[in-house]
């Protein structure tokens, strides 16, 4: 009988994956991650579970304890918290203080889940990992998952071939209401458990009350890159992002008023008005850090800036060290620090982080 560790976060997702590859036959181990010391700053996160005196990451062990002794599999724990600091959480913070928009749990895949992982799976005997991602693998190729709204394949798109041998992904066939359906038959705690939705390391906090511990606040100017009118004042660059709208300090233009860049010398968050304005608009983008998963490499293709971000068509320009991806047709927000994701159809062909955007062939100095 073959031996598949499967990664246990205290999900859904995770917990249907044990029970599809239990019924495949496989011997099962369940495998709990703790990535980061939720205790170090509970006291100012705003977080509503302290009043239950358990913070989120111990209910999720809680939760995978409790499927795993339902579904009769052993769960073992192990802690990659420095490992995670290391690897991700210091690359999360550099990239910040460049004014980019870094995607933690890329790496996070990337350093932990698909490498020290794999490597504690093998203490274990294990001859498969297995995870609750929506992706799928066929014939050594990183196919999208079935239920195209979950697809995850987008923070797949850093791993090697090698992070990919002997990897199970039993749910990428399923959509997300058969996997809460059979979580339900088997009675399972996590069959109406709300998906995560906030960055890997800290969950659903305070976002601005966590980075306050480790990058000091440089409050500035928010102006209008029209007229050059100050409109307000932003609280950190770093909290900001392209195209994002909500949470500006603006006024009564609030609604209207999109980020389109960042000035890191003079401390300047740059706005303008409605969300198809010419300064979130773009052509083309320069991708270093590039990462094939496949051995194709097509001069067209479809790339994907942001993760639920609909395909864009582009046509692929490769450098030595670099991809200049040029759009079939203007594309706004597109944001350095991000991960640009290559498509060719249903195949997650690899990716790279965004460095450079451009348009008509010159930089954006505002970004």
């Amino acid at each position: 009988m073959k031996k598949v560790v499967v990664g246990m976060s205290g999900g859904v997702d995770s917990s249907v994956a044990a029970i599809i590859l239990k019924e495949q036959g496989y011997e099962v181990i369940g495998l709990f991650m703790r990535n980061w010391d939720s205790s170090l700053n509970n006291d100012i996160l705003g977080n509503p579970d302290l009043n239950n005196n358990i913070c989120p990451q111990e209910q999720d062990y809680n939760d995978a304890l409790e499927v795993c002794k339902k579904l009769d599999i052993p769960l073992h724990r192990i802690d990659f918290v420095k490992e995670y600091w290391d690897y991700v959480f210091t690359y999360f913070l550099d990239e910040l203080k460049l004014g980019r928009t870094p995607n933690p749990d890329i790496m996070c895949n990337k350093y932990i889940k698909f490498d020290l992982f794999i490597k504690e799976a093998k203490k274990l005997g294990a001859d498969y990992i297995a995870t609750g991602h929506y992706a799928r693998l066929k014939d050594n190729h990183l196919l999208r998952a079935v239920d195209r709204n979950k697809d995850q394949t987008y923070f797949l798109s850093q791993l090697s071939n090698k992070q990919l041998e002997n990897v199970l992904f039993p749910i990428g066939d399923l959509e997300k209401p058969k996997v809460r359906e059979i979580a339900a038959k088997y009675d399972l705690i996590t069959a109406k458990k709300k998906d995560s939705t906030g960055i890997c390391f800290i969950g659903e906090r305070n976002f601005t009350n966590f980075l306050k511990n480790y990058l000091p606040n440089q409050p500035g100017k928010i102006v209008n890159i029209e007229n050059n009118e100050i409109l307000g004042d932003h609280i950190g660059l770093m909290y900001y992002t392209i195209g994002q709208r909500r949470g500006l300090n603006v006024g009564g233009t609030a609604d209207k008023m999109f980020v389109v860049g960042k000035d890191l010398n003079k401390n300047i968050l740059y706005v303008a008005l409605g969300e198809d304005n010419e300064y979130l608009l773009s052509d083309e983008a320069i991708i270093d850090n590039i990462n094939w998963i496949s051995e194709k490499k097509p001069l067209n293709c479809t790339v994907k800036f942001r993760y639920r971000q609909n395909d864009v068509p582009v046509e692929l320009e490769y450098n030595s060290n670099f991809i200049t991806v040029k759009y079939k047709q203007k594309c706004k927000s597109v944001t350095p620090g991000q991960a640009c994701v290559f498509y060719l159809d249903e195949e997650c062909l690899g990716g790279g982080i965004i460095k450079e955007v451009r348009k008509n062939g010159q930089k954006l100095w505002y970004l």
